[in-house]
């Protein structure tokens, strides 16, 4: 038997197996896609190691995946395995059923996967009422959306909780992804004692620069700027670029930017640019073009959003001016945030005189983890990056 297992590279956060590609008994080639594994930030498909049969599926759908576990296995004979569970397309539901979904209580299905009972619990659904539709008559995941969006679901018996409970055609079920990120959110809160300073930047010098490459034929984005200065800033404050351990404070040999991308309702997922530090401008530019198109078309590696060290959300270019306090990357000391960026009136001072100009300006927060970085070098970073992104030379 050669074994199939989730790839190593999964970076501080679960796996969830989304949906098997094969079914037990088909015939496999080397490399053929197989399952499909979920996190908050990818969907990555598992190839096949070898050309076979697949024998046994051992993570089934909703299953969690940490990384190195068996998700199933692979015969090099050409047999049909003991295990082989035909594949058998659903019929329509009995009419007596109502709502789809449920079935008489009694029948009991023990066998939930975590994301069945995180969603059992949230929609106060006794999972004994629904039938299943995963192998050997399991609870799916998709079970239970489809048992939410049937209009009246029978809850678990709660003290103080009204039953039947009533969802409205309007309420969105969680999906896997959804989930995840929420998971992480409340546990990243909870880890690390967040801070936020708040300070402001003039885009006067970087629209400038920007414009005059823009006349040479070279279309660059404000977030390749913004990871530019970031990753000069490190130098007056690495251990911005670090993380908590118990025994020290671990500070990452590079930089590895990590850029918040938007994907809509489906939340938003974090490329990474490696090794900022040593790249140009433009390389930074290109690198983001081609890590922010492959995220909205869903072709991120799992690679592609791993190993971030430092992590940049630009909020505002959905038009929020502040956001503090912006929720730390698990195992990352800080993050930056990025307001809407717009005229505003500022005061300065010119030939000894104050005076009122008008500049493109933009809120600029770095939130950290309290536990590794103080006020002092929290400011320290955010006037060098200020300052940076400032004095930019024109072309």
């Amino acid at each position: 038997m050669i074994e199939i297992r989730v790839p190593d590279e999964q970076e501080g956060t679960k796996a969830v197996v989304r949906a098997w590609l094969k079914q037990v008994g088909d015939v496999v080639a080397e490399n053929d896609p197989l399952v499909e594994l979920e996190t908050d930030k990818v969907t990555q498909e598992v190839p096949a190691p070898a050309a076979g049969v697949l024998a046994e599926i051992v993570l089934d759908t909703d299953a969690e995946a940490v990384p190195g576990a068996v998700l199933g296995k692979i015969s090099a004979e050409p047999v049909q395995p003991k295990s082989f569970v035909p594949k058998v397309e659903a019929g329509p539901a009995p009419a007596e059923r109502k709502p789809v979904g449920f079935k008489p209580s009694g029948e009991q299905e023990t066998r939930l996967s975590p994301s069945v009972r995180r969603a059992c619990l949230q929609h106060g659904i006794d999972p004994s009422r629904i039938e299943g539709t995963g192998r050997n008559g399991r609870v799916t995941r998709e079970d239970i959306d489809r048992a939410v969006a049937s209009a009246t679901v029978v809850g678990v018996d709660e003290p103080g909780r009204a039953q039947p409970r009533e969802f409205s055609p309007q309420d969105i079920s969680h999906d896997r992804m959804r989930l995840t990120i929420a998971e992480n959110m409340v546990r990243a809160v909870s880890e690390a004692p967040h801070v936020t300073a708040v300070f402001e930047a003039d885009f006067s010098a970087v629209a400038g620069h920007k414009a005059a490459l823009a006349a040479k034929g070279k279309k660059l984005s404000y977030t390749a700027y913004i990871v530019k200065a970031a990753a000069e800033a490190m130098a007056v404050a690495p251990a911005i670029n670090g993380r908590w351990e118990k025994d020290r404070i671990a500070i990452s040999p590079t930089i590895d930017v990590g850029v918040g991308t938007a994907l809509g309702e489906k939340g938003l997922v974090v490329p990474v640019v490696k090794d900022a530090g040593s790249l140009s401008l433009e390389q930074i530019g290109a690198t983001l073009d081609d890590l922010t198109r492959r995220a909205r078309d869903g072709k991120l590696e799992r690679s592609d959003v791993s190993g971030g060290s430092f992590t940049i959300s630009n909020h505002g270019v959905s038009g929020s001016l502040l956001a503090a306090p912006i929720i730390l990357h698990q195992g990352q000391a800080a993050i930056l945030g990025i307001g809407k960026l717009e005229k505003r009136v500022i005061v300065r001072e010119m030939n000894g005189q104050d005076a009122m100009l008008i500049r493109p300006m933009a809120y600029v927060t770095l939130t950290i983890d309290h536990r590794v970085v103080d006020g002092h070098q929290t400011n320290a970073w955010l006037t060098r990056f200020v300052d940076f992104l400032e004095s930019w030379p024109r072309t």
